[in-house]
């Protein structure tokens, strides 16, 4: 319990998307962009925090191989997330290509469909 006390107060904290109503409604509403290894869709929402979803198909791989993806592109979002604005609801959406990727390609993906996007805050160059 004691690392809470030491946690800034101006951090973000990204919630989850894990409702298939709320995937199926950014879907919908949102906008997308790809590149050659996630599809990225964003939509706005009224709240001051971003909603981020992680989808990974069969498609990609095993169980072992999904849930190494799904945790790159968590700690990509999390290490990059004060470059991001807020509120927004963000999916991502991992191609099979991504199976082989490593933590920079990840990451570099990540910031790209971002700038895409135009929702970083600050522009990197």
């Amino acid at each position: 319990m004691w690392p809470f006390l030491f946690r800034n107060q101006n951090m973000k904290f990204t919630q989850s998307l894990k409702k298939n109503r709320d995937f199926r409604t950014v879907y919908q509403q949102g906008k997308s962009f790809s590149n050659r290894y996630f599809i990225m869709y964003v939509q706005k929402n009224s709240l001051s925090c971003n909603y981020l979803g992680i989808s990974v198909s069969k498609k990609v791989g095993n169980s072992v191989v999904r849930h190494r993806v799904k945790r790159l592109v968590r700690e990509a979002y999390r290490l990059h997330e004060d470059m991001f604005n807020s509120g927004l609801n963000i999916v991502v959406i991992a191609r099979p290509a991504a199976r082989d990727a490593g933590y920079r390609e990840v990451v570099s993906a990540i910031l790209h469909l971002a700038h895409l996007h135009t929702i970083l805050v600050k522009e990197d160059t």
